[in-house]
């Protein structure tokens, strides 16, 4: 899949670079919470100039690590929610959340957190078709 960035996304890139010292390896939307996705070690980096970003950028946003297993990925990308179970059966991923409210977080409204977790996901892991929540 070939990802292209806007020229807002490349200015924040940047932006993002030279305020946080961290390597930064994608960008993207996820409904209006901009994910900046760095590289592994350089979570610790970007968060040392967490108020810095918050002031400059101005914008709902997360910093997620990446890794290249795919469990720990989503364990990334969903912190802090706490997932208990995960378990892949070929192209579907099943989260079991720790309680109610951690479910309902993870789907969110009109699934929209679930939705933007996929498509996050399905970024880097193109076999993935979809993620459920049980």
């Amino acid at each position: 899949m070939s990802i292209t960035y806007d020229n807002l996304h490349l200015e924040l890139m940047s932006l993002f670079e030279q305020i946080s010292g961290s390597k930064l390896k994608d960008i993207f939307d996820v409904g209006e919470t901009m994910v900046f996705v760095v590289f592994p070690g350089q979570l610790k980096f970007a968060l040392k100039n967490i108020q810095r970003l918050k002031t400059k950028l101005n914008k709902k946003f997360k910093i997620v690590e990446f890794s290249e297993d795919l469990e720990q990925f989503i364990r990334n990308m969903v912190y802090p929610l706490e997932v208990i179970k995960l378990t892949q059966e070929g192209e579907i991923i099943t989260l079991e959340g720790k309680d109610y409210k951690t479910k309902g977080l993870l789907i969110g409204r009109n699934a929209q957190n679930l939705r933007g977790l996929e498509k996050a996901v399905q970024r880097y892991f193109s076999t993935i078709k979809e993620i459920k929540v049980v």
